[in-house]
C-alpha cells in the first residue's frame, strides 16, 4: 500500500513517496487562493506552508473558520512532509515542468 495520499478533497491519489504526492498536488489540482491575503498558491502542501509561514495561526482560524484541531492536522501534515521530502528536488522538478 502506498504511504502517501494526495489529501485534497475528492482525490484518491496515492504515492510511494512524498515528493510525488506534492508534485501531483501542484500539477494536477487547481490553485488555491489564500483567504487571508489573496495570494494564489498550489493546493495541498504548498497552501498549508503558505498559510503557516506567512500568517499567524489566529489569522488562519479567522479566515477559514477553522478550529484548533484543523490547525493541528495541517501542522502535522506540514511537519511530516518536511521531515520526509527532498523539497529542493520537488521545486527543481516543478520548475522543469513549468509549474512554478
Amino acid at each position: 500500500m502506498s504511504r502517501w495520499k494526495c489529501g485534497i478533497e475528492g482525490c484518491d491519489g496515492r504515492f510511494e513517496d512524498v515528493e510525488s504526492a506534492v508534485i501531483h498536488q501542484t500539477v494536477d489540482h487547481e490553485r488555491h487562493e489564500c483567504k487571508v491575503c489573496g495570494t494564489v498558491v498550489p493546493e495541498g502542501y504548498f497552501a498549508i506552508r503558505h498559510a503557516f509561514d506567512e500568517h499567524t495561526r489566529a489569522e488562519f482560524v479567522r479566515a477559514y473558520d477553522a478550529d484548533s484541531s484543523a490547525v493541528r492536522i495541517r501542522e502535522d501534515v506540514k511537519d511530516a512532509v518536511e521531515a520526509d521530502a527532498d523539497l529542493n528536488s520537488v521545486v527543481e522538478t516543478l520548475r522543469e515542468r513549468g509549474a512554478l
